[in-house]
């Protein structure tokens, strides 16, 4: 199987690409995605990067879409929604939405990856569960309940959780959890962002 893939350096090193049965084409800009259209699927690891010629592509398109649903972004039936984040990728179970026909099937079956359907909502599950447990961590430190470091050994130890809140925090990216939160809290309240992550992202880029 021929797959064409766009992703960031710590992308591709996360991604399962040392398979013998699939011929990877890693690209990094929109032309060179677009110059292999015969390709059996389409990968884009690119979060900020949504090309606007997926319609012309037959086959199946994945995209590392966390925050927006498809409904918010007018894509072809063709475009499937996964979670792209650090972590999540590596998983043996992917939260997938969109149209799964014959052909999105059998590249997840060639990927060795189950699937998991959902709604096409905002964060999927499992992005929007973390996102929840990282702000809450933050409203916590914010409010001197302790510190960084102790509430990610707390939650290690106390859930075994592979990852502490900050730590995970650290490896999205705290400018994407803020992003989903705001997102997520133009409906439900209970996501608002914590001030202190906040005012971190908003440091970090002033």
């Amino acid at each position: 199987m021929r797959i064409v893939i766009a992703a960031t350096d710590s992308q591709w090193e996360e991604w399962p690409a040392g398979d013998k049965k699939t011929d990877w084409i890693r690209v990094d800009d929109a032309n060179a995605f677009r110059g292999n259209k015969n390709a059996n699927a389409f990968i884009n690891l690119k979060e900020a990067e949504l090309f606007s010629f997926y319609g012309d592509l037959q086959s199946p398109v994945l995209i590392n879409a966390v925050t927006q649903p498809l409904s918010a972004m007018n894509v072809p039936a063709n475009v499937i929604r996964i979670n792209g984040w650090p972590g999540f990728l590596k998983r043996t179970v992917w939260e997938v939405a969109g149209n799964i026909d014959e052909a999105a099937s059998k590249l997840f079956e060639h990927l060795d990856k189950k699937i998991t359907v959902v709604a096409d909502e905002p964060g999927f599950i499992s992005a929007r569960i973390i996102a929840m447990i990282i702000n809450e961590a933050y409203f916590a430190t914010g409010d001197k309940v302790s510190s960084r470091q102790e509430i990610d050994t707390a939650m290690k130890l106390g859930t075994n959780y592979p990852f502490g809140p900050f730590e995970w925090a650290e490896a999205i990216g705290p400018d994407k959890v803020l992003a989903l939160l705001q997102q997520l809290s133009k409906t439900d309240k209970r996501y608002e962002p914590a001030p202190l992550l906040l005012d971190e992202v908003n440091a970090d880029h002033s």
